[in-house]
């Protein structure tokens, strides 16, 4: 390898250590204030206290309907490669996290790889931290507007033109609905009158936040959180850079000796267009994260 080229791999991971921190020092500003206000409002509306914590995950409390395709405990997973393969990836992000832009935009080409080659199927949880951390319903919508592409068997493209095109942090775009329904026009195919339905409706807004109450109920804090064949987070304190060469490295140790799955080019589940929690493949849906700045919940 050239010294220019070791050098750029060394300013991306740089780049990604930095926005990882900076995230970290920012959510953590953020807990702080959040502690703060909540006990001077225990110390003045106590008795209110109960009441905003119980509906604080944003359910409705009726059960949640699940997206075509999706597997695992209640239905919380949307899977994405080949259903057989040996290795799975279980991807926690948000889609306002810009450390899970950046995981993603660091790793996507290697993961699609092992997807595609039947080495490693991916298995996605979408919450919306950043929404309780800084306000709005951004990561709610573009997590709902996911599950809804998911239904047109389009996740894992929709999923990538997301990320490709997330705001700043502190932007609450992802919000406008209508500005989701003209990124899904980068999608070819997509934009069907089911789709832009369940975008517009929220179908799946309480499967959303299943999944965030899911997360937090797991132990987790911070986003993305990527655990391989279901071990310690890739990007836990004390373990070494998420970088593509050692996802690679990761999934070939994981899988020596095994018969890689059904090779598939972005397969995803067949179309449930207008059918919100049909039965669907399970092998299909979306990509994967890289190596900064954690999300943290408050």
């Amino acid at each position: 390898m050239s010294e220019k080229n070791r050098e750029g791999k060394r300013n991306a991971r740089d780049r990604l250590q930095e926005q990882r921190a900076d995230d970290q020092r920012r959510q953590k500003r953020k807990r702080t204030a959040i502690v703060a206000g909540s006990v001077v409002g225990v110390l003045v509306v106590g008795a209110v206290i109960g009441v905003v914590v119980a509906g604080s995950d944003g359910s409705s409390g009726a059960p949640a309907v699940a997206p075509a395709g999706a597997t695992g405990k209640d239905k919380l997973a949307l899977p994405n490669g080949a259903s057989d393969a040996p290795s799975t990836l279980t991807v926690y992000e948000d889609f306002r996290c810009p450390a899970c832009a950046a995981y993603e935009n660091e790793l996507r080409d290697t993961i699609h790889g092992l997807q595609d080659q039947g080495q490693l199927k991916v298995e996605y949880h979408l919450v919306r931290l950043i929404d309780g951390n800084l306000g709005g319903s951004g990561s709610l919508d573009a997590a709902n507007a996911a599950a809804c592409a998911q239904d047109e068997g389009k996740f894992r493209a929709y999923h990538d033109v997301l990320y490709q095109n997330q705001p700043p942090e502190n932007d609450d775009l992802f919000a406008d609905k209508n500005h989701l329904l003209e990124l899904a026009g980068k999608v070819p195919g997509l934009k069907t009158p089911a789709f832009t339905r369940c975008v517009k409706d929220g179908t799946y807004d309480d499967w959303v936040n299943a999944n965030n109450k899911a997360f937090g109920t797991a132990g987790f804090n911070s986003t993305p959180t990527i655990l391989l064949n279901g071990g310690e987070n890739l990007l836990a304190k004390g373990q070494p850079n998420l970088t593509a060469d050692r996802l690679k490295q990761l999934v070939t140790e994981a899988n020596k000796g095994k018969k890689p799955g059904t090779a598939t080019q972005g397969a995803t589940p067949p179309s449930a267009s207008g059918s919100p929690g049909a039965p669907g493949s399970a092998t299909g849906s979306a990509p994967a994260g890289g190596s900064p700045a954690a999300s943290q919940s408050g």
